[in-house]
């Protein structure tokens, strides 16, 4: 019962792990990456559509994206999608696809940029520390229900604490690399 309590803590602490670096790769540096757009949705055939789904993206150069839809019909759709999302982009349409050129960030976006990656990074210590309160509690109830002992809820409570420590501190080592990403020239 314990172990299985560790196990679904360190799962679900993962998972947070894997969904703030997910977070983290959407914002943008000055270098150009095909998961920028991955949040954008196309208006493909009336059926909400990921944007990877109906073109294929690619990097000519460092600081460009290129984007060939697999249909012509749906460049102006696909180029309407990139202007109106919040990534700030201006993609220009050519004869072979369109182009979205990533601008370089300027100080003040750079120091934007880095609050909202402290505010992702302590949501993701707030979801950690929620995972830790559940296991604990989870392990409260067993203790209440006579399943196992107080020393045994006390050895539970520690080990699951040092992986929520351990977890944190995976946390603040992507939001450095993230920060020093984005303060890079």
């Amino acid at each position: 019962m314990i172990n299985s309590n560790y196990q679904d803590a360190q799962t679900r602490m993962t998972k947070s792990l894997d969904s703030l670096k997910a977070d983290l790769a959407k914002i943008r540096t000055g270098r150009a990456h095909p998961s920028i757009l991955e949040h954008i949705s196309i208006d493909y055939y009336g059926v909400d559509t990921p944007l990877s789904q109906v073109a294929n993206i690619s990097l000519p150069d460092a600081r460009t994206l290129m984007i060939m839809p697999w249909e012509k019909n749906m460049v102006p759709v696909i180029e309407k999608a990139i202007m109106v999302s919040d990534l700030g982009l201006n993609p220009a349409t050519s004869s072979d696809g369109i182009r979205v050129p990533m601008p370089p960030l300027n100080e003040e976006r750079r120091r934007e940029l880095i609050k909202v990656v402290k505010t992702e990074g302590e949501n993701a210590k707030i979801a950690v520390r929620n995972i830790r309160r559940d296991a604990n509690n989870q392990l409260k109830e067993l203790l209440k229900a006579k399943d196992i002992t107080e020393d045994d809820e006390r050895g539970a409570q520690d080990k699951i604490q040092k992986l929520t420590d351990k977890f944190t501190t995976e946390v603040d080592a992507a939001l450095q690399a993230k920060e020093a990403d984005l303060m890079e020239i």
